[in-house]
Parts: C-alpha cells; sequence; structure tokens
C-alpha cells in the first residue's frame, strides 16, 4: 500500500470517527440532564419505532411472489410465529430474533 492511499483510508477513518461521535454526544448537549424535552421528540420517540417496524415489514415483504414456487410460505410462516410470539411474550427482540431464526431454518433446510 502506498503512502496516498493509506493517507485516504486514515482519513476515511478520521471523518467517520467523528461523524459517529458527534452523533452520539449531540444529543446530551441538546438536551441537557434536567432540561424538558420538546413535545415533537417525545412524540417521535413514541411513533417513529412503530413507523420503522411498518418499514421492515413492508421491505422485507415487497418482492413476495405468490404464483411461484414456494409461494412465499417461508415469508407467511415466519410472520405467523413473530406475531405468535409477540402477542405470546410482548418482547420485540425475542420475537423478531425467534422469527429470523425460524425463517432461516426455513429457507435453509425446509423449502431448498
Amino acid at each position: 500500500m502506498n503512502g496516498d492511499a493509506f493517507m485516504r483510508q486514515a482519513a476515511i477513518v478520521a471523518v467517520l470517527a467523528v461523524a459517529t461521535m458527534i452523533t452520539r454526544f449531540l444529543p446530551f448537549l441538546i438536551f441537557p440532564a434536567g432540561k424538558k424535552i420538546p413535545r415533537y421528540v417525545e412524540y417521535l420517540g413514541k411513533t417513529l419505532p412503530y413507523a420503522a417496524m411498518g418499514f421492515l415489514v413492508v421491505y422485507c415483504l415487497r418482492n413476495l411472489n405468490f404464483f411461484a414456487a414456494p409461494y412465499g410460505l417461508p415469508q407467511i410462516l415466519a410472520v405467523v410465529v413473530i406475531v405468535a410470539i409477540h402477542w405470546w411474550k410482548e418482547n420485540s427482540l425475542l420475537s423478531i430474533g425467534a422469527g429470523t431464526i425460524f425463517y432461516m431454518i426455513l429457507i435453509q433446510c425446509v423449502f431448498v
């Protein structure tokens, strides 16, 4: 690796490190302890997780093809497992993790 390529990579790493630090520290500077959080930020904190989950569901199921094998069956079964576990345990991390593992088993072992 020549010196020019090394400098370019070092500059990229430095910029990424600064950008990461800004995104980590900026909320603490904007909203210090003891200061009331604005209502719109509280609103976003309550609604954005559900919107993000909705986007993820649409993204994951956007290319489903019901007219070719396996007819979307692995995805549908995984969604059913995710919903069932979430209703049972009310734990998003558990339901998404278990559903992902179930889906991977289906596409790697069952619907080969």
